[in-house]
């Protein structure tokens, strides 16, 4: 991600913005299914950096999910259903729906 000063006249999607036509992009639903959203500290961040991870790569391994999200913390420690939430939204994405 570029620095803010960069991102001047460049499009920013917000967690808020992955919704379309009402329904929740399929990482935020998901993360509902998992049970993967706790105290909401880490949520916004967890899932925008899922959502960039599959937007570059449709079916990431583990190995690949773990370090596109390593750069945020859950302070609730649900890192095996974020995980899962990241997989189920891959398989789901494979259906058509970004």
């Amino acid at each position: 991600m570029p620095p803010l000063p960069n991102c001047d006249g460049r499009a920013i999607t917000t967690i808020e913005g992955l919704e379309h036509d009402g329904r929740l992009h399929p990482l935020q639903q998901a993360f509902l299914d998992c049970g993967a959203m706790q105290c909401g500290y880490c949520t916004a961040g967890m899932i925008m950096s899922g959502v960039s991870l599959l937007e570059r790569n449709h079916t990431p391994s583990s190995e690949e999910a773990k370090r596109a999200l390593e750069g945020n913390v859950c302070r609730c420690g649900t890192y095996p259903r974020i995980l899962a939430a990241v997989h189920i939204a891959s398989e789901t994405m494979k259906g058509g729906r970004p």
